[in-house]
């Protein structure tokens, strides 16, 4: 068993086999509506969708400070790495002080077109940097201390990987997008009615958007606070296993009832979601990616660190026993790389993460 903090809270959770399963094949909170709804759009004319790419926040990163290497671009270079975020604001807000509390890597084989989804839990212990210096903490901090361009650079740093990009969704632009297209079919059991409520409350406080409570167990539909209170319920058998599983129900609802909307419909979605998405990922290279989006094929969803380890310092961490044998694993599994080594730079912080918790291989 292992504890884990989350909201201030300390919750028990047995961990879960953390490849093939049902709560890593999730796209969570990010980008499946996003791309969804650009699908669509591409049957329309090109001005069209211009249009509505004019409406999502465009952001600009320094490539030079996100921990990039000229080795690895070149390791790299057949994958286009985007990162998907995840964060635990509840407003138009995409800056700094707010948590990473999901973060998908989408991995796309420029060849073949198949994709791979490597979930970072937010928990992990590795190297971050807070005002320009470099110390040990939940990856989760990252996004907090610098935005997007500061979690980048953690995962580059500490995954000897070569992202680039970024797509940030947050509450907010899923109470949205639920309300947007008539609320979602979900079934609620009698475990997850007990926590249900406080879920909403809490939600509809802390996002100024009104709901109501749940009273009965079956499949009903959700509103946009509803939902977003079911995908983050953690205190039931599963813990936050089952959470992420819910997460993935909710998206999946979302995404069959996106489907049964005419153009129009389309179209007002359209505006009322994209202005609450923030990317680097400009107009131009989006319109370039939507001839791609048919062809591609998610071959697989990975979880990592595939080994991990508890401790409980100033709060709980999920350590990965070891950084190095970890990464390594991620290369040669999601990369193919068979007789991959790690960079100095992942075996110097994977030797502080020993050095501080003592857990080695």
């Amino acid at each position: 068993m292992g504890k884990h903090f989350v909201d201030d809270k300390e919750e028990t959770y047995k961990v879960k086999d953390k490849k093939g399963g049902k709560g890593k094949k999730i796209f969570l909170r990010i980008l499946v509506v996003f791309l969804m709804i650009l699908a669509v759009l591409a049957g329309i004319a090109t001005y069209f969708i211009g249009d509505k790419l004019g409406k999502i926040n465009t952001e600009t990163i320094d490539e030079t400070a996100i921990g990039l290497t000229e080795e690895t671009n070149k390791a790299l270079s057949g994958y286009r790495n985007i990162a998907l975020l995840g964060i635990d604001s509840r407003e138009d807000d995409y800056g700094l002080g707010n948590r990473s509390d999901c973060i998908i890597i989408a991995s796309i084989n420029q060849k073949t077109k198949d994709v791979k989804l490597i979930s970072v839990y937010r928990d992990t212990y590795m190297q971050i940097e807070e005002n320009g210096k470099s110390r040990l903490d939940k990856v989760t901090h990252a996004y907090s201390y610098g935005g997007a361009q500061n979690a980048l650079k953690a995962l580059n740093t500490n995954l000897d990987l070569n992202i680039t990009e970024y797509v940030t969704v947050n509450f907010d632009a899923v109470i949205v997008a639920v309300n947007a297209l008539g609320g979602v079919e979900i079934n609620i059991d009698s475990e997850e009615l007990k926590y249900i409520n406080s879920y909403i409350d809490a939600t509809s406080s802390s996002s100024g958007v009104s709901s109501t409570h749940i009273t009965k167990t079956g499949t009903q539909t959700l509103d946009g606070v509803q939902a977003v209170a079911y995908s983050r319920i953690r205190y039931t058998s599963g813990g936050d296993y089952k959470r992420t599983e819910r997460m993935r129900t909710v998206i999946e609802a979302m995404m069959k009832k996106a489907k049964t909307l005419s153009i129009s419909k389309l179209n007002s979605f359209a505006d009322t979601i994209l202005p609450r998405i923030s990317t680097n990922i400009s107009a131009g290279e989006i319109l370039a990616l939507i001839p791609s989006i048919a062809s591609f094929d998610i071959k697989e969803s990975l979880g990592w660190p595939y080994e991990t380890k508890g401790i409980t310092l100033d709060r709980w961490y999920g350590v990965p026993v070891t950084l190095e044998s970890n990464v390594k694993k991620l290369h040669q599994e999601a990369f193919k790389q068979e007789d991959y080594e790690v960079s100095e730079t992942v075996k110097n912080i994977s030797d502080q993460i020993i050095n501080k918790t003592e857990y080695s291989d």
